[in-house]
């Protein structure tokens, strides 16, 4: 199957592009580094508004507009664009992993998922949970058991100031138990690693348009190093790579297949990666400045490559079948 994208496809990601361009992300994004979540949750609002997350959730829920994976991806390379901060993508999850298991917790959450209320994440096993600190719920998923925790411990710093961890409280309410629970944290999963390859796509392609209005500008030897061979072929090697990975990264939305998504999740983030390291490079020294707008980016390529499936288990997945 291959993707077909709408008049209705493209107006969609403008109105995002639009609205997330007036809502100054920058600032949003260094407001939730330093713990304050208010601006974050302020967009959050107006993403739901926009039907972002209600793209996840069943039209059986109320405020659901039906489990649409492609215009999620769609949307989620916008979120990548603009390096919006938050759950975003464990959110998604969480509610395609509820969705799947059913019962009166789905009934309870999906609908504040939609609506924009709820902000959810999760953790496998006893690993982190991203922004637990800030999320409405926190789930975690041991062997075949799913409990809600009932707090976390310390919040910790990862690469990106901004992807806040701590590993979630034990104990907590048991929400589902059995065999269907690894199936349904493994589909949940593939769900994660979609939305993680858009955003990771997003940031590449950020990454990319600051760095070509950057050569463009800066000069060595009386001309613009845009104009140099070497610094074309750099730029023109990163839209190559992401620009193979957006095809990728459709299809996946239509199939779903484990393999295409992971095929996919490898193409977008190993690209978004490449799209940091010649913005660093061609940026100078100035690329490693905190007050430079563009280090908010640099920072998400590398834990987005690795978030969800690291490049190393995506191609042992693609070749599994």
């Amino acid at each position: 199957m291959r993707p077909h994208l709408t008049d209705q496809h493209r107006d969609f990601t403008r109105s995002l592009d639009a609205m997330l361009s007036a809502s100054d992300t920058p600032s949003v994004v260094r407001a939730w580094a330093a713990g304050d979540p208010g601006p974050g949750r302020a967009l959050w609002a107006r993403l739901a508004g926009a039907g972002v997350f209600a793209l996840a959730v069943p039209e059986a829920y109320e405020g659901g507009l039906g489990v649409l994976p492609l215009e999620l991806a769609l949307a989620f390379v916008e979120l990548g664009r603009h390096a919006v901060p938050g759950p975003v993508v464990e959110t998604v999850a969480v509610a395609a992993l509820l969705e799947r298991l059913g019962g009166g917790r789905a009934a309870e959450v999906l609908p504040g998922i939609a609506a924009g209320g709820l902000s959810a994440t999760w953790a496998v096993g006893s690993g982190y949970a991203l922004d637990a600190g800030t999320a409405d719920l926190v789930l975690v998923a041991a062997g075949e058991e799913l409990r809600a925790a009932p707090g976390h411990g310390p919040v910790r710093v990862s690469a990106d100031p901004a992807r806040r961890l701590a590993r979630p409280a034990p104990g907590g309410e048991v929400l589902a138990a059995g065999p269907h629970v690894a199936g349904a944290v493994r589909y949940a999963a593939g769900w994660a690693a979609l939305a993680t390859a858009a955003q990771a796509l997003g940031v590449g392609y950020a990454l990319l348009d600051r760095t070509v209005e950057y050569v463009k500008r800066r000069t060595q030897f009386g001309a613009a190093i845009g104009s140099f061979q070497a610094v074309k072929h750099r730029l023109a090697d990163t839209l190559l790579a992401l620009e193979f990975a957006r095809p990728l990264l459709y299809g996946a939305a239509v199939s779903l297949r484990p393999a295409d998504v992971a095929a996919a999740k490898v193409a977008a983030g190993e690209a978004a990666y490449g799209a940091a390291r010649a913005a660093l490079q061609l940026h100078g020294a100035v690329g490693y400045t905190e007050e430079l707008d563009l280090a908010l980016w640099l920072r998400k390529a590398r834990p987005l490559r690795d978030a969800w499936g690291t490049p190393a288990w995506c191609r042992a997945r693609v070749l599994a079948g």
